[in-house]
């Protein structure tokens, strides 16, 4: 049995190294809506996390890292994620003590508490997953400029969700200050991490 879970384990190690270096995005055939009113301001906001509520406020004097998503996510967030794990990597201690990544689940009927932790902590102990109700989670990826759609597939456990693919970043004081593109190579996230981050 332990054989049988090592073996299961390096093969989807060798999957998300596939996705991440030779995965190539094609657009998609009716793409996400970008024309917002307004442009995206982010803000504050509480989701489920896996001790309780968790509040953006709360990492306030660290740097976010903001990734929507779900677990069941086929391609885009394995690839996001495992950049994360990546960038993160080449941070100090130093450095990864002053970020917060984030991994806000845009599926809350598949996406337990308990199966992001899981998920996350696969690709970094440092990731948090977090989730809520399809109308909050609505309301706050509006303030970020992001869209998920439900389309039904039964191919795909029911169904699939197209979804906005950027990181977002918030500074220390809870402001969004960027939104990095989706495959950023982990070099190129890592150094816009320590863009925000004090150089001694």
């Amino acid at each position: 049995m332990r054989k049988l879970l090592v073996a299961l384990n390096m093969l989807l190690v060798l999957a998300i190294f596939g996705v991440v270096f030779y995965w190539q995005p094609v657009p998609n055939e009716s793409p996400l809506p970008t024309n917002f009113a307004a442009p995206p301001h982010g803000g504050d906001f509480t989701l489920d996390g896996p001790k309780g509520a968790v509040s953006l406020h709360d990492f306030a004097g660290k740097l976010v890292l903001l990734q929507f998503g779900y677990t069941y996510c086929p391609d885009v967030c394995p690839t996001a994620l495992a950049i994360f794990a990546q960038a993160l990597g080449s941070l100090t201690p130093t450095e990864i003590a002053q970020v917060q990544p984030l991994f806000v689940s845009v599926d809350p009927e598949r996406d337990t508490v308990a199966r992001l932790v899981e998920y996350t902590t696969f690709f970094h102990p440092a990731i948090l997953g977090l989730t809520g109700p399809v109308n909050r989670l609505t309301e706050i990826t509006s303030r970020y400029g992001a869209v998920f759609v439900r389309q039904e597939n039964a191919s795909a456990g029911g169904y699939v969700i197209d979804h906005t693919a950027l990181t977002y970043l918030i500074d220390k004081q809870g402001r969004l200050i960027a939104s990095l593109p989706h495959a950023l190579p982990p070099e190129q996230l890592a150094a816009e991490i320590r863009k925000y981050l004090p150089t001694n």
